[in-house]
């Protein structure tokens, strides 16, 4: 009979079922079952991240004729005060099983959000990142300003898209298109342009904290919270924020 260690660690090794496994499925040791059921519970996260996966890639094939090039396109950073409104459109091969587990960039923490990154520039048919400035926000509205940044991320990509599905935005492209709500939590390709774009936009505001450490970019990215709102009053606003936002506007 095998140790509870021994059957552990050929649980942790173990992928999906295999025969011997019936054995540890009638084991009355109390350790057993403890690691028997955790291996079953991380089964069913697995078989659970694979239909939404599935899910996605469904959602995204059903635009456009069979094998289309589907563009997802998202944003980060429209809230802030300050900083760029960060967007990206991202071209996904078909399946892309490398990004079994993408979701939405707000629902992952930051280090599964940096890994995704990469898998995604790794891995996609084509992508591209635009940065639209805190002036050019002053200037059009954040609205326009973020349409226009999206229109860039698209017409940036390498590849034309047959389609392109865009998070809650309708753009000014000759593209056939359409605007999801709550699109990067059904779109497999907006998801993946959700995180371009979040983790672009957290790099540079990390990098924005460093020329203006007293704001507190790198732990807020640029909204409002209580330290970055003392640091407006004590002292001013910066080139980097959004003189067409409140309270910044009032203040000056």
């Amino acid at each position: 009979m095998k140790t509870i260690k021994e059957i552990t660690t050929a649980l942790k090794e173990a992928e999906e079922w295999q025969d011997w496994m019936q054995d540890i499925v009638t084991d009355e040791r109390a350790g057993v079952q403890k690691v028997w059921q955790s291996w079953k519970k991380r089964q069913e996260k697995k078989q659970q991240l694979l239909r939404e996966h599935q899910a996605k890639i469904d959602f995204d094939r059903s635009y456009g004729v069979e094998g289309a090039l589907i563009a997802g396109v998202d944003e980060a950073g429209r809230g802030p005060l300050a900083g760029p409104v960060v967007t990206a459109a991202v071209i996904l091969p078909e399946n892309c099983m490398e990004l079994v587990g993408l979701n939405d960039s707000k629902q992952l923490s930051k280090e599964k959000r940096n890994a995704f990154a990469v898998l995604v520039k790794t891995h996609a048919l084509s992508y591209s990142v635009h940065f639209q400035s805190a002036e050019i926000i002053d200037k059009l509205n954040i609205y326009e300003a973020t349409k226009q940044s999206m229109k860039c991320s698209v017409e940036a990509l390498s590849i034309k898209p047959d389609y392109v599905l865009v998070d809650a935005m309708t753009l000014p492209i000759a593209i056939p298109q359409d605007s999801i709500i709550k699109g990067d939590a059904k779109s497999l390709a907006i998801a993946a342009a959700s995180i371009l774009a979040k983790t672009a936009r957290d790099d540079y505001m990390e990098e924005l904290d460093k020329a203006f450490p007293m704001y507190g970019f790198a732990k807020h990215a640029g909204y409002g919270t209580k330290q970055h709102l003392e640091a407006l009053e004590t002292y001013g606003a910066t080139i980097h924020h959004r003189k067409s936002f409140e309270p910044i506007k009032s203040m000056l």
